[in-house]
């Protein structure tokens, strides 16, 4: 089995950069958010090379928000 560790890792500093974003307060603290979630998602990229995977893509649609989309 393969360790998602360090990924999972990734991605977790890759939400708290994004709530920081959103909760930053000046241009020059925004703009240092923004590259630090740049250099995050080239590094989860990297690993995802690393590992030999295909990037997943999140759903944020409930169930029923997704099978009212799909015309269920």
């Amino acid at each position: 089995m393969t360790d998602l560790s360090h990924l999972d890792a990734l991605q977790s500093r890759l939400r708290r950069e994004n709530d920081r974003l959103a909760t930053a307060k000046t241009l020059t603290e925004q703009n240092f958010r923004l590259q630090q979630i740049a250099s995050c998602e080239r590094e989860i990229a990297n690993e995802y090379k690393f590992l030999g995977i295909e990037p997943t893509i999140e759903c944020e649609l409930s169930d029923d928000e997704l099978l009212r989309e799909l015309g269920a």
